[in-house]
């Protein structure tokens, strides 16, 4: 019934009808679209972000790959060599026989010694700018019948003459700047005679060295004879110096005539090659007595030896003979328990056509250049074992030649007074594919190994770039941290999901999955200054926890299965594994307790010694077993999210199932559970697996960073990632230790991607195997 006094009040169609909350209909939401056109319109806009956030990611990591091989590619570019216009010298009015020449470090501005007369030449595009500085004799009497270079002494050259003196010529070059150009001025010292030999006889060849308290020369006279000349300064108490002269005849110890001599940068080792291809080793640290070291059969031919050389450090010697066999020889200990070292061929180059002639070193590498009678020139380093360049200049035989103080250059003088010059870009001489991943011979070593060494506190250290220890080091600490991390971390997921009562495991899981947020600094910290002490004071009691653990978990399990029925109902389902928490204290505390028993019982009361004598094994505090722990405590939490969410996600009516036909939890897991929770397993696996490889800051902090290929537990190693975070500060930009480095970590991307893509196959190939199930 309808109350007469009730009077409605008309409401105009489409417009709200009065009243708080009242609701706006569609025709004036927004006024232009609809709500179907809205929705539309969001999720085109949410695909186009998600799309465009998707390739961006892609081209991110494209763009890291492009980087990281532009980076790369240098390392394994080719050397080049360009030649600059060839300049003619002033003709002599006396010939000479014997020449040097060099050039300043900008390669500007050569010299050229013709027995005793020095002439300058302006190099490359300052030839057509500047004229040439004219020659200048260095003598007033006499004529020069020999000329040597002090090696590793900037521009230091000695000058051997018909009546048996030496005299020291220094070449200096001093830079000065008129706004931005840049003009270099030669300055020339000649420095007070010597007398090589009792006897005045032309000096035929000759060797000179000097340090800052001594110079030292062998010269070979005309009568064959080999004097060894050394002037020592010594300092009186006033302030004055005394020069004392000891000169001695090398002759009774060559046999037959000799061919080629050279002294060491230090002037302690001399090396004298005969006719007959042998070449003697003399020890010159004791000047009055030098002694003959050793004498070998350097000449596979028994070829006279042409030319001599010793790499930068002394310890390489570069021998060049008649047939135009050039080899590197090392003195090499036979036996690691001695000290006694001969001389051997450590590498071998290709052969020159004709007969070397002159062999000049670099000065800032393991890099030499070889020139033979027909006038090929070559570029080789001896750590790579590589000739680099052949050059063939058209100006004839080259009489000697000079390695550009920065390795960038070299010039020559050829037969017809020209002088040839060569730009050289060479910037990774030591770098090829056998050097990064095949042992190599190195200098002090018994035999070819694998060794990572990029520097050292002397300026002729051999670096050495072998990337093999660092990719054993990343395999070996992924190897140990996922032999802690998969077992626990796999079946505490198994656990978790198919054994534990629900209230735990709302509990438990969340605590393991916390664990991931923990920095990995913090964990290698306490691993490095935390954990490694306490493992090393009680490595014992952690032996002794391996051997008593498993018995008292199996004896305590024993004897709670043998419980009468009453009791064991008494216990919730789902938490007996909470009855095993005392028991694991309880053994924990009593291995440490008993640590010194344990020493004694197992490692006859020290372990340190036991290790090394019965097992060969040093134990170092930082290890792989340190690491291991730690990395393994790092990824556990990720394997165990993974892992129980896949077992947790099997279909609940397919374990009802096998329950009801009989089957009891184990028989329904090994059978059913993990073969469908297989690809997740998996995934997980190889998540963790990735985390592992890529760890840097545990790896960093918590072992010794020493690069050995070792796997012993009680030693530590270098993984690629951790290498690049040590070397990376102090890799000079685009030197070749920035290079490799970066080839470290392209490596490290490349077995990365590799390593998910397979893992990505093979869990798609599980996911369908077992998809039916």
């Amino acid at each position: 019934m309808t109350d007469p006094s009730f009077t409605p009040i008309p409401v105009l169609q489409g417009e709200p009808s009065p009243g708080r909350g009242s609701i706006p209909t569609p025709a004036l939401v927004g006024g232009l679209f609809s709500r179907r056109q809205i929705r539309s319109i969001t999720d085109g806009v949410t695909n186009f972000i998600i799309k465009t956030g998707g390739i961006s990611i892609i081209l991110c990591i494209l763009g890291m790959c492009v980087f990281l091989v532009k980076e790369v590619i240098p390392l394994f570019l080719p050397p080049q060599a360009t030649p600059t216009e060839s300049i003619s010298l002033s003709p002599l009015e006396r010939p000479s026989a014997s020449a040097l020449i060099g050039i300043d470090e900008h390669q500007e501005l050569a010299y050229v010694l013709r027995g005793d007369s020095l002439e300058f030449v302006f190099i490359g595009e300052a030839t057509s700018a500047v004229p040439k500085i004219p020659s200048r004799g260095l003598l007033p009497d006499g004529s020069v019948t020999a000329l040597a270079r002090a090696f590793g002494k900037g521009h230091s050259l000695a000058m051997g003459t018909e009546d048996g003196r030496v005299i020291p010529v220094a070449i200096e070059f001093t830079q000065d700047f008129q706004g931005n150009e840049r003009s270099i001025a030669p300055s020339v010292t000649v420095g007070n005679p010597m007398i090589a030999a009792p006897t005045p006889q032309p000096i035929t060849k000759m060797a000179y060295q000097s340090t800052d308290s001594e110079v030292r020369i062998a010269a070979l006279l005309q009568d064959q004879h080999l004097w060894l000349t050394t002037s020592r300064n010594t300092f009186r108490p006033d302030g004055t110096a005394a020069a004392s002269i000891t000169q001695v005849d090398l002759t009774p110890s060559i046999p037959g005539r000799v061919t080629a001599l050279t002294l060491g940068s230090r002037a302690e080792l001399l090396a004298v090659g005969t006719e007959e291809g042998k070449v003697c080793h003399f020890d010159l640290r004791e000047p009055a007595k030098p002694g003959l070291v050793e004498m070998t059969q350097a000449s596979e031919r028994s070829e006279a030896i042409t030319a001599l050389a010793y790499l930068m450090g002394d310890r390489s010697l570069v021998v060049g003979d008649a047939s135009g066999q050039v080899a590197v020889w090392m003195p090499v200990r036979e036996h690691a328990a001695t000290n006694t070292t001969h001389m051997k061929p450590i590498h071998r180059f290709a052969p020159h056509p004709s007969a070397i002639t002159d062999i000049t070193i670099s000065q800032r590498d393991k890099g030499f250049i070889t020139t033979d009678t027909g006038g090929e020139i070559r570029l080789h380093h001896s750590t790579s074992a590589q000739t680099l360049l052949t050059l063939a200049p058209q100006q004839g035989a080259i009489r000697n030649t000079y390695f550009s103080p920065k390795a960038d250059g070299l010039v020559g003088l050829a037969e017809n007074n020209r002088v040839v010059h060569y730009l050289i870009s060479n910037p990774y001489p030591e770098i090829t594919l056998a050097t990064l991943f095949s042992p190599i011979w190195y200098e002090g070593y018994e035999q070819p190994k694998l060794v990572w060494q990029s520097s050292s506190g002397s300026d002729d250290f051999e670096a050495k770039f072998s990337l093999t220890p660092l990719i054993f080091g990343t395999i070996k600490g992924t190897v140990y941290a996922l032999l802690l991390a998969v077992p626990l971390a796999v079946l505490a997921a198994i656990y978790t999901a198919m054994f534990m009562h629900p209230n735990l495991r709302a509990k438990i899981k969340p605590t393991i999955e916390i664990m991931a947020a923990l920095p990995t600094v913090v964990l290698g910290f306490l691993a490095g200054l935390w954990f490694a002490p306490v493992l090393e004071r009680n490595f014992p009691a952690m032996a002794g926890m391996l051997l008593v653990m498993p018995l008292a978990i199996a004896l305590s399990t024993g004897l709670f299965l043998m419980l009468p029925a009453s009791l064991k109902h008494r216990v919730r389902p789902g938490v007996e594994a909470l009855l095993m928490m005392p028991i694991i204290v309880a053994v924990v505390w009593g291995c440490l307790e008993t640590n010194t028993w344990w020493e004694s019982f197992l490692f006859d009361g020290h372990f340190k010694p036991w290790l090394q004598t019965h097992l060969g094994l040093n134990y170092d505090q930082r290890n792989a077993i340190v690491v291991g722990v730690a990395m393994g405590f790092a990824i556990i939490p990720i394997i165990y999210s993974i892992s129980e969410e896949a077992l947790s996600n099997v279909p609940k009516n397919l374990i009802a199932g096998s329950l009801a036909l009989g089957a009891t939890r184990w028989q329904t897991l090994a059978h059913l559970v993990l073969i469908s929770a297989s690809p997740g397993i998996f995934s997980a696996l190889m998540i963790g697996l990735g985390r592992a490889v890529g760890e840097t800051m545990i790896v960093l902090m918590a072992t010794g960073n020493t690069p050995i290929m070792d796997w012993s537990l009680f030693n530590g190693f270098r993984t690629l990632s951790a290498n690049i975070a040590v070397e990376i500060s102090e890799a000079p930009h685009g030197g070749t230790l920035y290079r490799t480095l970066f080839l470290a970590g392209l490596l490290l991307f490349v077995a990365t991607f590799l390593l998910n893509t397979v893992a990505e196959l093979v869990r798609q190939r599980l996911r369908k195997k077992y998809s039916q199930f």
